[in-house]
């Protein structure tokens, strides 16, 4: 599979060449040159299979030229012992449950899959590389995890002082061993800009083969389709057209749902759902991109005032506005709307949401009834509500269960390198300090 620059569409890449580079030289984002599309006969047949399957199916048919079908099949196995469920809210809404891998969140299913591939190709060219990753909240823990004790990658992590929750600060960083957290005094903005200055400095290239594990790498949007399909498979019994709500924030979630949708997958529509921080969604609205400093939000991991794949998103409609708005709705949300939607399902299905999450269930309700369709709706849940624990249960005002997985990182020590968000004071850390 052949990628192109979004700024240079000259600029060509290998699949190996667009994981481990991550960013083309001319910054911009990796871009499939062309889309296969499913086999037909496989989504005829997809509410048998199950989610290995599919994910085995979606790689293939997008890399199948570069990798072989068993090695494949071994990089699925590796990655995933954990799947995607649907849960019924209503009778036509449904919830996508992506907190089931290590450390309960999304993430996981684009880290996991990842770390597995990037092992196959290091084993192949004996090389060592450094991960470099921004989060705003989940990303971090999932990245730490995943490639936690792989051979030949070392992980450095930049999240913002003060506005990621206390186990989302725990997840990454406890491990320690091939894994430092950087904690930066600022926005996950600043975090992610740090991170791109890194991957365009002359002198931190030729130092370290590095990589990003955001998802600004295309080896994160390739995995986190594959529940797309696999939501789909679920729900095809029930006959009727397909809307997704999607919890945005820096839009990589949105972009592989794109991806799938390009691959044949029949949505009808989908939903850019938002906090305040809602620069694509006025785009949606008006044609109009502009971004902002990000607004801190009780949605945190959704704070982001310059989505780092719009360009991607447009890209998929050859970055013509009405295209995009003819498949994609946008709706953005304050943090008493947030709690309110959390109140609404907690009361009347006894189901408990993460604020990202209500934002997704809010998102699909307002389309409901601007369009009044009948079509059977699903909102993608990302990350276990008892991750934000006191939020929740303040939110609901009841307790809440904290799964064991979470409940022990509570009392150990975090440890962490704090910084300003300056880029010489990384670069220095980065020469000078981190092995």
């Amino acid at each position: 599979m052949i990628f192109y620059s979004t700024k240079t569409a000259t600029l060509k890449a290998s699949l190996e060449e667009a994981i481990f580079n991550s960013l083309p030289p001319d910054n911009g984002l990796y871009m499939p040159e062309s889309i296969p599309a499913i086999s037909a006969d496989f989504l005829a047949d997809i509410e048998n299979k199950s989610f290995k399957e599919i994910a085995t199916e979606v790689t293939a048919t997008l890399l199948g030229s570069e990798i072989t079908r068993s090695e494949i099949e071994s990089i699925i196995d590796r990655a995933y012992d954990f799947e995607a469920p649907v849960v019924k809210i209503t009778p036509n809404d449904y919830v996508l449950e992506l907190f089931h891998g290590p450390s309960m969140a999304f993430k996981d299913f684009g880290a996991r899959f990842m770390a597995a591939i990037m092992s196959y190709f290091l084993q192949r060219s004996n090389k060592e590389i450094r991960i470099l990753v921004a989060t705003s909240g989940d990303t971090g823990g999932a990245v730490a995890q995943g490639f936690y004790k792989v051979p030949g990658i070392s992980v450095t992590i930049l999240y913002p002082s003060g506005k990621v929750s206390d186990i989302q600060e725990k997840q990454l960083t406890t491990l320690g061993h091939n894994v430092t957290a950087i904690e930066v005094d600022g926005t996950f903005d600043d975090c992610q800009r740090l991170v791109k200055e890194a991957f365009l400095d002359p002198e931190l290239s030729e130092k370290y083969n590095l990589a990003s594990a955001n998802s600004i790498n295309i080896a994160r949007l390739i995995p986190q389709s594959f529940y797309y399909f696999a939501a789909y498979a679920q729900l095809k019994k029930i006959g009727k057209p397909l809307v997704i709500s999607v919890p945005s924030g820096n839009f990589g979630n949105l972009s592989a749902g794109l991806l799938a949708y390009r691959m044949g997958l029949p949505v009808q529509h989908f939903i850019a759902a938002t906090n305040v921080n809602n620069a694509v969604p006025r785009y949606l609205e008006s044609g109009s991109y502009e971004t902002h400093p990000s607004i801190e939000t009780i949605s945190n991991a959704m704070d982001v005032g310059s989505p780092s794949n719009f360009v991607r998103l447009t890209r998929f409609f050859n970055d013509d506005w009405k295209s995009v708005t003819e498949k994609i709705s946008g709706a953005y949300f304050t943090d008493e709307q947030t709690q309110k939607a959390m109140r609404e399902v907690f009361g009347n299905a006894n189901y408990v949401m993460c604020p990202h999450t209500a934002v997704a269930y809010r998102g699909l309700q307002e389309f409901r009834k601007k369009t009044n369709g009948d079509f059977v709706g699903v909102f993608l849940s990302t990350a276990h509500p008892a991750k934000f624990i006191d939020l929740v249960e303040e939110t609901l005002g009841k307790s809440i269960d904290v799964p064991e997985r979470l409940k022990s990182l509570l009392d150990i020590e975090k440890v962490s390198i704090k910084m300003k968000p300056e880029f010489s004071e990384f670069k220095s850390l980065l020469m000078n300090e981190l092995k």
